[in-house]
């Protein structure tokens, strides 16, 4: 049987049983609370910030490793040879961006999938912490959306702020 979480329902009826595969009740899905959501929204921000310290192109650099790293995250996360097939995938997508933020962005946003199907039916990003896989699920999006953009120094755009309003 497959494992898709670690809180099961056990049904008496063969009605719940479906091809060998146990339903599974993920309690985490409708009892989202407001720091499930802002809580990765903001660490995504204080990301941003500390890798908008670093010049150019040590930034892009800094940003394929970080996206080669987050493809492997989930090696022995439950979904057998899929975890080595999406960490190859994630691996171009981490080469490719050493020379644009635009494949930086697409690997967050698969990854962002796969944590989704992590927080669904694989093992959470952090074992300890059931919704880890969603938290990040909300983070990785707001940094894709960032390398979209070309990766901007946060900084610099306050500044440019400021200098419009004088």
């Amino acid at each position: 049987m497959k494992r898709f979480n670690r809180m099961r329902i056990r049904s008496h009826s063969a009605q719940c049983d479906f091809q060998g595969v146990e339903v599974v009740a993920n309690p985490f899905i409708h009892g989202l609370r407001i720091m499930d959501v802002l809580g990765p929204i903001l660490i995504a921000l204080i990301f941003i910030s500390l890798c908008s310290l670093l010049k150019e192109p040590k930034r892009r650099n800094f940003m394929a490793i970080m996206i080669a790293g987050a493809g492997a995250a989930y090696l022995n996360g439950g979904l057998g040879k899929w975890e080595f097939v999406f960490t190859t995938i994630v691996t171009w997508f981490a080469y490719k961006g050493l020379q644009s933020y635009g494949f930086i962005g697409v690997g967050w946003i698969l990854h962002t999938g796969w944590d989704i199907l992590h927080h669904l039916y694989g093992n959470p990003i952090v074992p300890f912490a059931p919704t880890s896989s969603l938290g990040c699920a909300i983070c990785d999006p707001v940094i894709a959306a960032w390398c979209f953009a070309g990766a901007p120094c946060v900084y610099r755009l306050f500044h440019l702020k400021g200098t419009l309003q004088s």
